[in-house]
């Protein structure tokens, strides 16, 4: 067998491969690996393990393989999204709980010249653990104080040396790395799903979710509320429509006198206050006859 035609069989069988993936999973999801690191991107399969699974394909396979299944409706949509290194995200997990999922899956990693700091990136005071040489000017050319103590370097105090979304210059990146801290977050930020038959763009797979849950919690009160005032039955509202009869009754039953176990102690109430109140007003009448 010639060389050329083994590549040409591992490929076929690669296809394969990827339509059976295609064929298998619900949600087929596209995420772009630019600036995602070997060992980023093993730490977030890690996480991500049992829910997704994750795998580099060339453009030009998985355009054949997309050809070759039919029975998924629009899936060939997912080659206007093919655009640079990719990753495909093969799942049944909903593509917005995806997209949470991999929200909560970044995972810090140190910092190269041109990174953005995650979050105010502190270096706090303490022994560095170096010895005396040439990081003394390193620390001392990103704002850093320093003393020489025990036969190390030690920084004298807490000192913020970049702020949260600010970019990490090439001198800070590697007095960082050396220290130990890593100010960058990365993660898969998906590109788009496909879910039976529908594409889905990346950039509207994120949701709000405190916003989102004060929202349906909002719809609910409103709807609640429409529903008990238009009397409107169901298992959500009956009780409190009942809730709401019995006290209309009750007071009804109460403002016409009409006398019942739930009533009488009611009623007993309100004749004694209209006593008290009418001897009031013959005491006032007895005390000035003039006065309405």
């Amino acid at each position: 067998m010639t060389k050329q035609r083994q590549i040409l069989l591992e490929k076929s069988k690669e296809v394969e491969d990827i339509k059976n993936l295609l064929k298998e999973h619900e949600v087929i999801a596209l995420a772009s690996l630019h600036k995602v690191r070997a060992a980023q991107l093993q730490a977030i399969r890690k996480k991500l393990r049992g829910r997704a699974y994750l795998r580099t394909i060339k453009n030009t396979l998985i355009k054949r393989a997309i050809i070759e299944i039919p029975e998924k409706p629009n899936i060939e949509k997912l080659e206007d999204h093919l655009i640079g290194s990719t990753i495909f995200l093969f799942t049944d997990v909903n593509p917005f709980k995806l997209t949470l999922l991999l929200d909560r899956s970044t995972v810090t990693t140190t910092a190269k010249a041109g990174d953005t700091a995650a979050f105010d990136v502190v270096v706090p005071a303490g022994n560095t653990g170096q010895p005396p040489g040439p990081i003394i000017s390193q620390l001392g050319a990103v704002g850093l104080k320093t003393r020489i103590e025990s036969g190390s370097v030690w920084i004298s105090q807490d000192t913020l040396v970049a702020k949260e979304g600010e970019t990490i210059s090439a001198r800070l990146a590697p007095v960082l790395s050396k220290l130990g801290i890593r100010p960058v977050e990365t993660g898969l930020s998906l590109t788009a799903v496909y879910e039976n038959g529908l594409i889905i763009a990346g950039d509207q797979l994120h949701i709000d979710v405190e916003k989102t849950k004060l929202s349906v919690e909002e719809a609910h009160r409103s709807a609640l509320a429409l529903a008990l005032n238009s009397m409107y039955i169901s298992p959500a509202t009956v009780e409190l429509l009942l809730q709401q009869a019995h006290k209309d009754a009750i007071n009804l039953s109460v403002n016409e006198d009409i006398l019942t176990r739930d009533t009488v102690l009611d009623i007993l109430q309100k004749a004694h206050w209209q006593m008290l109140n009418l001897r009031s007003l013959v005491e006032r009448k007895q005390k000035d006859p003039q006065k309405d």
